[in-house]
This record gives C-alpha cells, structure tokens and sequence, in this order.
C-alpha cells in the first residue's frame, strides 16, 4: 500500500478529512496526517515558518510522497526550497506561499491604528476581521495570531523557484482563499510542476468534493508509481506477501 503524508492547512480539525481518507485507503493508500503543532496539536508557542520547517523535516520520512494543503503547502514548499531531494514527489492542494501584494492588508493596518481602542470590544473584534476576510485570525488563540502573521509575512522571502522536487498541483477554480492566479505562478515558478485545476473545488476540496479530491489524489499516486517501476513493482510485490 502507497503511504502519502499529509501537512493540513490552517484547521483545528482534521474530521473532514475522513471521507477522502478512507476512499483512498479503499483505492490502497494509505494517509499518514502530520498533525500541524498549535492547530490540530497543542502548543503554547509562537511558531516561525523555520520552526514548522524543522517540524516536518523531522516527521516525514526521506523518498516520501507528500501533500501539502493550504498553509500545509506553504510549510513543504519551504521545507523543499532548503532540501528538494528530501521528498520524492510533492502534491500541492490549494496551497499558500505566493506572496502578493494587498491593498486588504494596508486597509488593515490604517483600520487597526484608528480603532485599536474598540478592538477590546468583542463585538467589534469580529465584524473587523470578518471584513478584511480574517475569520481564521479571529478564531485563533493569541499565540497563533502570531504565528499565522508570521506564515504571512514569511511568503516575503520564500524562493519556490528552488524547490525542484517533482511537484503536482491541484487546485479548484472556485478557490478565494488562495485564488487559481496563484497556481499560475506557482506552475510559472516551479521548474518540474504539472498543474490541473477543478472546476467544483473550492479551497477546502475534502469538503467540497471529496470523492473527487480522492480520485484525484490517487490518479496523482498512479501516475508517481508509473514514473518510478521499481516502487511500483515493490509496492505490487509486498502485497502478494
């Protein structure tokens, strides 16, 4: 059975998950999720994108397939940047790390300093962020807020042209979180990439769609398999054991 490991996004659950787990254990792989420290695991800290980079540097196996959704995306992309034979083949989902410019974030920051003293106000907490489209910055605990700050503000600097794992990148059209314009560059960016969009995905596609975000995922093994004969023939050879 295939193993692919899998960084999650920004999510204090990874129930959702389960539908698309279990189909694809059903088309024989098999889904090790990497519990993301602060989100689906506890931690007190505040979190650098080198921390996380250590993180799963440490906890995914060398030759692995892995998948990286949202800002679990980010966090490999900045792993394979530093050490791009650390992995055999990469599965970006809707992933973050393209940094962009924003007028949201400047708007933001003027909003913030004017009305810092009603931001003590709850009520007025959560309508301020959910205009600027930051309810995960609201839902978060205050170590996270930083932490989720500092995955922002740490696409400054990543180089996705260094990452030249092998890469495949899925992405939904319906995507606003992070919008198919990013999986352009991405594509653009990565120097052995391959990019397929889907037309009802959204960027959560486990809740949107998925049996088809299995289907996808496990087209994505088969084609790995099929580059690659030897894990092929060993995978075919351990399950006649």
């Amino acid at each position: 059975m295939t193993t692919i490991y899998v960084i999650h996004g920004w999510t204090y659950t990874v129930a959702p998950w389960e539908r698309t787990i279990r189909e694809l254990r059903e088309k024989g792989i098999k889904v090790e999720m990497l519990n993301v420290p602060g989100l689906t695991t506890p931690s007190n800290k505040v979190w650098t994108i080198e921390d996380y980079v250590k993180w799963a540097d440490k906890n995914i196996p060398k030759d692995s397939i892995v998948l990286g959704h949202s800002n679990g995306g980010r966090i490999l992309l900045n792993l394979l940047s530093e050490k791009p034979e650390k992995v055999k083949h990469l599965i970006l989902v809707d992933a973050a790390g393209v940094y962009e410019e924003s007028k949201k974030r400047d708007v933001s920051r003027k909003v913030s300093k004017t009305f810092a003293p009603l931001k003590r106000v709850k009520l007025f907490r959560k309508v301020y962020h959910k205009l600027l489209g930051a309810s995960d910055y609201d839902r978060a605990p205050e170590n996270m807020k930083q932490t989720l700050s500092n995955m922002l503000e740490s696409d400054k600097k990543l180089d996705i042209s260094k990452v030249t794992t092998p890469t495949t990148i899925l992405w939904g059209q319906k995507d606003t979180i992070t919008p198919p314009r990013q999986a352009e560059k991405m594509k653009e960016l990565l120097p052995n990439a391959e990019l397929t969009f889907y037309a009802n995905w959204s960027h959560a596609p486990y809740i949107s769609d998925p049996s088809g975000f299995a289907r996808a995922i496990a087209k994505a093994v088969k084609a790995i398999d099929n580059v690659d004969p030897a894990r092929s023939l060993a995978a075919k050879t351990k399950g006649a054991i």
